[in-house]
């Protein structure tokens, strides 16, 4: 990837992270409060909603290649982790207890990046893209149901930081029209 590039990527999702801080902790501009269980976290493609701030929870790996932990007003946090994967594609993840994504089973134990765990793909369940990965025990068999899944307190989804995006932060790129305003 050429070096601007690289740039413009990082600089692309340092926005998104501060964006999802503050959207996550409260309105950043307009001193508004919210906790962190009013924010939707939305497929950036097409809107869809895939999880709730109040589902955010840290899965620390030790094959992650770094780790930013940022805090939020009133001590919450979000964990971002970096991963690469075998083809050399890096991705900047945030672990959720659960999200409303459909998942591509069979699981995979190959190259699982948190260790004890198998993995398979996930999709927004409205426009299909990838936004990330759900984890599930690798003892588990390959195929589970959806219930089982999310009734398991041994079960994470993580979501591609880049794919994401808050509602408060996607309401704040709508523009009424100046037609509109009196």
């Amino acid at each position: 990837m050429a070096p601007a590039r690289i740039v413009f990527v990082r600089a692309i999702i340092i926005q998104l992270i501060w964006f999802l801080r503050c959207q996550l902790a409260g309105s950043c501009a307009s001193g508004e409060q919210r906790t962190s269980s009013d924010t939707s976290v939305l497929c950036r493609a097409c809107g869809q909603e895939l999880a709730s701030g109040a589902d955010i929870g840290f899965v620390p790996s030790r094959l992650a290649l770094s780790t930013r932990n940022d805090t939020l007003v009133n001590g919450r946090r979000v964990n971002v982790q970096l991963f690469e994967n075998p083809h050399g594609v890096q991705f900047e993840v945030v672990t959720f207890r659960k999200a409303d994504v459909t998942k591509h089973w069979p699981a995979d134990k190959r190259f699982s990046w948190y260790p004890g765990y198998s993995w398979t793909v996930a999709t927004c369940p409205r426009c299909r893209s990838h936004v990330g990965w759900a984890f599930q025990p690798a003892e588990w068999t390959d195929t589970i149901t959806k219930h089982k899944f999310e009734e398991s307190g041994n079960t994470f989804v993580a979501l591609i930081t880049h794919q994401i995006l808050t509602e408060d932060f996607a309401s704040s790129l709508l523009m009424t029209p100046k037609s509109f305003v009196s």
